[in-house]
């Protein structure tokens, strides 16, 4: 009986962990943008020292990291038996530059690949990283190890040890040599051409129909952000109470990633024991166990590895274009192409509902609204949902983009435009006037590329992922990578303590059931007792 109730804390104190972390995993993403802003010599590998090396790695949303240990001795450096060879190694000096440029890929605001490895050094030559370098077994500079972040904290590396998820990488003497380990490692084909993404490459996410693959990651960050505007607003009252149900259950059916389908499932089931309507008085008052300080704040509507804090495919080239309201529209056309028929009016409804009640821009929400509220007709297909919403993106982009234009507020890259360009779909133009450009579709093969590009591309990388196995790191890379995998993932003890706790639930529901029994008999009949 006491170890079954030993397994029971441990499992809920293991779930309160997971439920409660993760709040803060976009922190290091951000504090890499705030770091490289103000860092002169434009180095992109973090910094780690003995003071704030578990937190680091504990905070990134990451699922690899790299890191380096070198030394760089200074004349002020007390010399000791961890930093004295240090001294006498010109190789750190010369390897910076290679690390930095492989690190320029993964780490900051410009990152042509962020998310997906965080680049770190620690100073073994400072006094105060001895002893953090002697957990490493650090006998030459530089010395690097590769392994998920996790596995840094409060840990270490023995070249004894026969099984370590950290482990050495034992050439990476130039940026290429490195960059080639880190693709073999992954089974990727990052380039340091890469690198001219932001800039020169951009357009290529709206007309490459490959581009859209990416959008999952978008998707996933757009509906965290949404949620999160709608606690830190307190926007949940008695009359946007229903709608935001609604949308709820629209997510947990169609939503394009597992674990937002399984966040919004969580949120949905637990809905009115987080946020009762019994709080919320008659006159709109907002209650606070429905906002972010309330008990609701504490759920991840798409797990704990979201928000990453970078945009994907909706990165515009400037910091205020783009992002948000672009992965929210992503996310709008692939429910879209999701439904049913019999679905296609309650989508239609729960969409305008949502946007209505809670989407922060007040013009933007009155202008949607007044593009549903011009519908009269229930829709009966899903084809006529997917028109209608690919229709009024059409009308907000001509709107916005002619104002966009007189106050040059507009993202230079990614001027607005009729979508989907002739480049991404040829067939869906059937003629253009010459007078005024107004374009004839042929909406048949709208619906159709609609269909495959917010349907089957949208979840291409996912399926990819999916399909891979073999090693751990690529498991890690399909469960933490793409947005469309579960959030949680079981160790094999975590999933043995729970096999067994089950088994001591049945067998103590087995016993209390035969005791039960015995009563029965005892007594003739229950209705006696």
């Amino acid at each position: 009986m006491n170890y079954c109730v030993i397994l029971v804390v441990i499992l809920v104190v293991s779930f309160s962990i997971s439920v409660t972390s993760g709040s803060h995993e976009r922190v290091i993403l951000r504090a890499i943008i705030k770091e490289e802003k103000s860092n002169k010599n434009g180095d992109f590998a973090i910094d780690l020292n003995a003071t704030n090396f578990d937190s680091v790695f504990n905070d990134t949303p990451t699922p690899f990291a790299i890191l380096e240990f070198f030394a760089h001795c200074k004349p002020y450096v007390i010399l000791t038996r961890s930093n004295f060879m240090s001294c006498r190694c010109p190789a750190c000096r010369n390897y910076k530059p290679h690390y930095e440029k492989v690190a320029r890929l993964f780490n900051g605001p410009d990152a042509s690949h962020p998310g997906i490895i965080l680049m770190t050094r620690v100073d073994c030559a400072l006094t105060i990283n001895s002893n953090l370098c002697d957990k490493f077994s650090v006998t030459r500079f530089p010395m690097l190890f590769w392994g998920p972040p996790k596995k840094f904290i409060g840990g270490g590396w023995d070249p004894k040890q026969e099984k370590s998820e950290i482990i050495p990488i034992e050439n990476g003497q130039t940026a290429d040599i490195l960059l080639g380990w880190i693709n073999k490692q992954l089974g990727r084909s990052y380039g340091f051409d890469d690198g001219k993404h932001e800039k020169e490459h951009l357009q290529a996410n709206t007309s490459d129909s490959g581009q859209i693959a990416k959008a999952i990651y978008d998707i996933e960050e757009a509906t965290f952000t949404a949620f999160g505007i709608i606690l830190d607003h307190k926007m949940i009252t008695p009359a946007t109470r229903a709608s935001l149900i609604k949308f709820l259950q629209l997510l947990v059916a169609h939503h394009p990633s597992k674990r937002c389908r399984k966040g919004s499932a969580e949120i949905l089931v637990n809905f009115d024991d987080l946020c009762p309507s019994q709080t919320m008085s008659v006159n709109n008052e907002k209650a606070e166990s429905c906002s972010k300080k309330g008990a609701l704040g504490n759920y991840h509507i798409c797990g704990k590895e979201v928000p990453r804090g970078y945009w994907m495919y909706c990165r515009g080239s400037k910091n205020d274009t783009r992002g948000f309201s672009c992965g929210l529209w992503v996310l709008l056309h692939s429910l879209s192409v999701r439904v049913e028929d019999g679905e296609s009016n309650m989508a239609f409804r729960s969409t305008c509902d949502f946007i209505h009640n809670f989407f922060i821009c007040e013009e933007c929400r009155q202008h949607f609204y007044g593009m549903c509220s011009s519908i009269s007709s229930p829709f009966k297909k899903a084809r006529d949902f997917a028109l209608w919403l690919w229709s009024a993106h059409n009308k907000v982009n001509e709107r916005l983009a002619k104002e966009e234009a007189s106050l040059e507020t507009g993202d230079p890259e990614f001027p607005k435009a009729i979508w989907p360009p002739k480049k991404l779909c040829s067939s869906c133009y059937l003629k253009t006037s010459k007078e005024n450009g107004k374009i004839e579709w042929d909406e048949n093969e709208v619906f159709k590329f609609l269909v495959t590009y917010y349907g089957k591309g949208l979840v291409t990388l996912q399926k990819e992922m999916e399909q891979q196995s073999g090693s751990q790191t690529e498991k890690i890379v399909a469960e933490e990578v793409v947005g469309s995998t579960h959030a949680v993932v079981v160790p094999v003890g975590a999933a043995l303590a729970i096999a067994v706790a089950s088994c001591a639930f049945g067998a103590l529901a087995y016993i209390w059931r035969s005791r039960q029994k015995n009563r029965k008999y005892k007594y003739n009949s229950l209705k006696n007792i």
